[in-house]
C-alpha cells in the first residue's frame, strides 16, 4: 500500500473505465480496466468520478439542473434509476414522455451510459460515498479556470486549456499520456476527465445538489 494519500479520478470509456491518480508528492499516473472493482480497489484517500451517484425512478436530477446553469448542455439530463431495463431509447422516452411530459425523455448520449450507470449504481452504498464522489470534469474545469466557460472541449484550444488546467496542477505527464492511449480505445477526452476527477478528489470542497437523497440513501450531488 502507498504511503502518502492517493487521489482517484474515473471516467468511463467504450471498453470500460479509465483512472488517473495523484499522490501528495505528486507522483501521478493511469490505468484502464473493462470493469470498475480493480480500479476502485487501488488504495486511495478519495475518489471521483464522472457519472451520476444517487438516482430517482423519474424527474430530473436538481443537481445536474444546477450544473447546466453553470456549464452548459455538457451535463445531460434525466438520469433516472432503471433506465438500463428498457429495450431501447425509444421504450424509454415513450414512458418518460407519458408519465413526466413531452420533452422529458433522455437523449443519446445519456442512453448510451446507461450501462455504466447501472454498474457505479451497484457498487455505491451510502457509506462508500463517503469516500466515492461524483464529479463533473466541465465543472471542475470551469472551476480551476477562475469560473469561466473554456473553449469547447472538442476544438484544439478547448484541449489546449484543460492540459495546461491539469498541468498546474501536478498532471505534468498528461500530454505524454495521451500519446500512449491509442489501441486502448480510450479518448483523448475520456483521460483527460479521469485528470480532472482526480483533481477534484484531492482538491474539491465544493458541490451542486446534495439535499436529495435516492431510494437506496444515496446524495444526489456533483463535486467540484
Amino acid at each position: 500500500m502507498r504511503d502518502v494519500p492517493t487521489y482517484l479520478g474515473l471516467d468511463g470509456f467504450r471498453f470500460g473505465w479509465v483512472a488517473a491518480w495523484i499522490d501528495e508528492r505528486g507522483d501521478h499516473g493511469f490505468d484502464y480496466s473493462p470493469g470498475l472493482t480493480r480500479l476502485l480497489a487501488m488504495p486511495h484517500a478519495r475518489a471521483m468520478i464522472d457519472m451520476p451517484i444517487g438516482l430517482n425512478v423519474g424527474g430530473y436530477r436538481q443537481c445536474d439542473l444546477r450544473a447546466r446553469e453553470l456549464v452548459g448542455p455538457a451535463v445531460f439530463l434525466g438520469a433516472r434509476r432503471d433506465l438500463w431495463t428498457f429495450a431501447g431509447m425509444a421504450a424509454a422516452n415513450r414512458h418518460y414522455w407519458t408519465h413526466e411530459g413531452k420533452g422529458r425523455g433522455v437523449s443519446v448520449q445519456l442512453w448510451n451510459i446507461r450501462d455504466k450507470m447501472r454498474e457505479v449504481d451497484e457498487v455505491m452504498t451510502p457509506a462508500r460515498q463517503a469516500t466515492i464522489g461524483e464529479a463533473h470534469p466541465e465543472l471542475i474545469f470551469w472551476n480551476l479556470a477562475g469560473r469561466v466557460r473554456l473553449e469547447p472541449k472538442t476544438s484544439l484550444r478547448g484541449r489546449e486549456q484543460r492540459i495546461a488546467l491539469l498541468r498546474d496542477r501536478g498532471f505534468t505527464e498528461v500530454e505524454r499520456w495521451l500519446t500512449l492511449r491509442h489501441r486502448t480505445g480510450i479518448g483523448r477526452d475520456d483521460l483527460i476527465d479521469a485528470c480532472a476527477c482526480a483533481i477534484a478528489a484531492r482538491d474539491s470542497t465544493q458541490r451542486v445538489g446534495g439535499e436529495e437523497i435516492d431510494p437506496r440513501g444515496l446524495r444526489m450531488e456533483i463535486n467540484y
